[in-house]
């Protein structure tokens, strides 16, 4: 006797119409969102994340700036191996701060980077001028308290005399570099960044899998590490740390860079991902004219 390959195993079997919608059902639920969609997922999270009470925004913010030290950790383990040639190096350290926004993104948290992206729903009237600031002081504060305080912990378990100190030799070349940057390069090196940064969030709101997520996330996140570019959660990271390794950092000029990457964060972010893709998928459509 024939084998019943069609028999109740298969959804809608007996039923060549229902199997047919089942099966593009099934693929529809693969398939990425549109952009246009993108658009309206980003408008919507923005709005909802106006609106996080106080203490889940600070302990989201901590945990973010937190995953971003830990993203760095990663990077400056690559960094600290001399074996490796430029490019592999930058690519290789690209790839594992990549960690940072995976576990933002899957796990949830609040970075003040990504947010920029609220601009979006300001723009659309869907978050006032008010709920946006306090999302952004609040959430910057916040990541700047756990980038900090992953710093001392990394600090007191001794991870800087790995590799025979070369670890820690890394963190303080990467914290002086950081830290003595011209302003003008500091300036547009943080607003390249955090372009690649809110482009990877809004690929990620295209995504319908956690696999999706990571493959949307990793290609620019790599590129703006690689090409060097200056993210503001980072150096709060790198600052603190190399700080307390004794590498003689300028507290003033620190800080002073640290503004100016906040500044070039937030216009990369709001103006040139948020703003510019409300103009082109939220503009009200012209009305004709009468007659």
């Amino acid at each position: 006797m024939k084998p019943d390959f069609d028999g109740p195993a298969v959804a809608g079997a007996g039923n060549p119409g229902r199997r047919d919608g089942a099966a593009a059902g099934l693929a529809a639920s693969f398939d990425a969102y549109a952009p246009a969609e993108v658009a309206a997922r980003v408008r919507s999270f923005g709005a909802a994340k106006a609106r996080l009470p106080l203490l889940s925004l600070v302990l989201l913010g901590l945990l973010a700036g937190a995953y971003i030290g830990l993203g760095s950790l990663m990077f400056t383990l690559v960094a600290a191996d001399g074996t490796l040639g430029f490019a592999a190096s930058r690519f290789a350290g690209g790839l594992v701060f990549s960690l940072g926004l995976l576990m933002i993104t899957v796990a949830g948290a609040e970075l003040f980077t990504g947010n920029n992206l609220l601009a979006m729903a300001w723009a659309d009237g869907q978050v006032s001028t008010r709920e946006l600031l306090r999302n952004w002081a609040v959430v910057c504060a916040a990541n700047a308290a756990g980038a900090a305080g992953l710093a001392l912990l990394v600090y007191w378990s001794g991870h800087g005399s790995m590799h025979a100190g070369a670890v820690g030799q890394t963190i303080a070349r990467i914290a002086l570099a950081k830290a003595e940057l011209p302003l003008g390069e500091a300036f547009f090196r943080a607003v390249l960044c955090n372009l690649l940064v809110c482009m990877a969030v809004w690929m990620s709101q295209a995504a319908r899998s956690v696999t999706d997520k990571a493959v949307a996330i990793v290609f620019p996140i790599t590129g703006f590490v690689a090409a060097g570019f200056e993210h503001s959660i980072a150096n709060m990271y790198f600052f603190p740390l190399a700080a307390l390794l004794g590498a003689p950092i300028d507290g003033l000029q620190a800080a002073g860079r640290l503004a100016i990457v906040i500044a070039g964060n937030l216009l990369g972010g709001s103006v040139l991902v948020a703003l510019v893709y409300r103009m082109i998928y939220r503009r009200p459509a012209p009305v004709s004219p009468p007659g």
